[in-house]
């Protein structure tokens, strides 16, 4: 298990083999290489190797990518080692959580409700 932060220093996610989970154990992401994926199989980054996901402010278009067979939910734990000391992040270089929160979010879950 690999923690995964924000660049604030706030624990946001945890890398499982190639499978990325959310603080409440929710399958959001994967890994292929670095390339960081979202459940919908859209990219959405890279994981750098400070535990961070960034990626290109202006972001280049990449077709979407099959993903692989969803996991079962995990059981994170109740606390994880600080974030390092990050290094300030260029002009061109933006981090996921921060810039776009809700890229992690399935497409459904964007979607109003068809009740409203």
């Amino acid at each position: 298990m690999l923690p995964i932060y924000c660049s604030n220093g706030e624990w946001t996610a945890i890398l499982v083999g190639i499978y990325i989970f959310d603080t409440h154990g929710e399958w959001i992401a994967w890994l292929d290489g670095t390339h960081v994926y979202t459940r919908d199989g859209m990219y959405a980054g890279y994981l750098a190797n400070d535990g961070r996901i960034l990626r290109q402010r202006v972001l280049e278009g990449r077709p979407m990518r099959p993903c692989p067979p969803a996991p079962a939910k995990i059981k994170p734990p109740s606390k994880v080692p600080l974030a390092p000391m990050f290094a300030e992040l260029p002009w061109h270089v933006v981090d996921c959580f921060e810039e776009d929160p809700d890229i992690f979010m399935r497409i459904s879950d964007l979607r109003p409700d068809w009740e409203d």
